[in-house]
């Protein structure tokens, strides 16, 4: 039922459907862990100056968060002077934007949901049908276990190229750019241009999978040093930060749209007076 009122509203909606069921969630159950992080201060499970720290760690995070979303690099395209019937079009200079994180939100719930996957099996029988070596892995694959982190984050950096090499192909790229007569600068157009943009995006995501991992392990390794749990940073902060920047994103693109929609119809009217 919820993958389909996802699809729903990513159909008649705003964003991601599923992202923002996700986010919600995730806010839902915000101020319950947020309270229950301050409560661990009197019973002296964590000390004052511990909570500060969190708070200003978590505002660090966010921060962070918000700078690698937004970061692209943008590559320049240039093209050259055409003519269309008896006008003439001067050189226009424009920018092909790559994200540093093309992937989002993929593989950190890729990959937290296929280390869920041995736990959920086993919880369908009974942990005393397991054999000694199953329950080995399993306690291997626990939060905040060396196997977990290991697994988590080389799942993270694969399902980062994996969805990247999904979503953007540059040898597309470089046949619409070639099509409309566009180049980048000391490169021919077409597949030696398509080798270039592949090059640009495998660098610049395997520091957006470097990201990913470092704000998705912070938590884990948190909660190994304090022993305490609580809510910090990770899938649910990165979730939480890009859901709200894409949503607010999309709204803005809506707004613009409707109001030029608005000013074309008006338009229109007012050319059907002037005819009449």
């Amino acid at each position: 039922f919820l993958m389909w009122l996802g699809e729903q509203i990513t159909a008649r909606g705003i964003g991601n459907g599923i992202s923002l069921i996700i986010f919600s969630g995730i806010v839902a159950g915000l101020p319950r862990a947020i309270s229950g992080t301050l409560e661990l201060g009197p019973t002296g499970a964590l000390s004052t100056g511990l909570i500060l720290a969190i708070i200003v760690l978590a505002i660090i995070v966010i921060a962070l968060i918000v700078f690698f979303e937004r970061a692209q690099r943008r590559l320049l395209i240039q093209y050259p002077k055409r003519q269309v019937g008896n006008r003439m079009f001067q050189g226009d200079t424009s920018h092909l934007p790559l994200k540093l994180n093309t992937s989002g939100v993929i593989p950190p719930i890729f990959a937290s949901s296929l280390l869920l996957l041995p736990a959920t099996v086993a919880g369908f029988s009974q942990a005393t049908n397991l054999p000694a070596w199953a329950s080995t892995i399993l306690a291997s694959l626990g939060h905040g276990q060396p196997l977990y982190m290991i697994f988590y984050a080389g799942m993270i950096v694969f399902f980062a190229f994996f969805y990247t090499a999904i979503v953007f192909n540059p040898k597309d790229t470089a046949d619409q750019l070639k099509k409309h007569s566009g180049f980048i600068p000391g490169y021919r157009p077409g597949e030696r241009t398509a080798e270039y943009i592949d090059y640009v995006l495998t660098r610049i995501t395997v520091i957006g999978a470097i990201y990913l991992v470092l704000v998705c392990l912070l938590p884990e390794f948190l909660i190994s040093a304090t022993g305490v749990p609580f809510y910090l940073g990770g899938t649910s902060l990165l979730i939480v930060v890009s859901v709200t920047l894409d949503t607010v994103a999309q709204i803005q693109g809506h707004l613009i749209a409707h109001q030029y929609e608005g000013l074309i119809k008006k338009s229109k009217l007012r050319g059907g007076k002037r005819s009449r």
